[in-house]
């Protein structure tokens, strides 16, 4: 199965008013095996002309900014309405094919992809032009509640503790937390 998983850095929670700042994608073959390091990613700082952001997300995601401001050369930007088209390139360029409409559609996986990232992607103006995710989401949450004890949904955190993770940091970096659910998954099929 392949699946890719992604993660969003935002300026806050309300799709309708903040903007996605970071985004992060690697794409997970289960039947290749390959070691975390050698798999497809994709990241990318997203700018706006203004920013509209809740304090605890702006102040979480300081060092996105510090990129936009002082950029250090290795940290690749693009405008939010060249996302879309630019990811859909990287998954046409790792063996993903487009629909005859154009666009190209995945299996998607992330800690909450459902319920908060997949509603800021649908608010970018060209995402459904380019890619259009199945309905049907790997969330690795599952994997890692504990029905009897919980009160709600473990963290991204809590559920790299519960695996056994020597580090259970979570880094606010999307390509690392992309990363994480990927080790999550892995940790069921492997």
């Amino acid at each position: 199965m392949r699946y890719v998983s992604i993660d969003l850095e935002t300026t806050g929670t309300d799709p309708d008013r903040h903007q996605i700042i970071e985004f992060g994608a690697v794409i997970e073959n289960t039947h290749k095996n390959l070691e975390l390091e050698n798999l497809p990613r994709f990241k990318r700082v997203v700018k706006h002309p203004e920013y509209i952001g809740m304090a605890f997300a702006l102040n979480m995601n300081a060092r996105i900014f510090q990129e936009l401001v002082q950029p250090t050369g290795s940290t690749q930007v693009c405008a939010a309405n060249e996302l879309a088209e630019q990811f859909k390139d990287f998954l046409v360029n790792n063996g993903f094919d487009a629909e005859e409409k154009g666009y190209v559609r995945i299996t998607a996986a992330g800690k909450n992809f459902g319920t908060f990232d997949l509603q800021f992607l649908n608010k970018l103006t060209n995402w459904l032009d380019h890619i259009r995710i199945s309905h049907k989401i790997l969330d690795p949450t599952m994997y890692y509640i504990n029905y009897q004890e919980d009160e709600a949904l473990p963290s991204l955190e809590e559920c790299k503790k519960r695996a056994g993770f020597e580090d259970a940091t979570v880094t606010h970096d999307a390509l690392d937390d992309a990363l994480d659910v990927v080790r999550l998954l892995r940790q069921q099929y492997q």
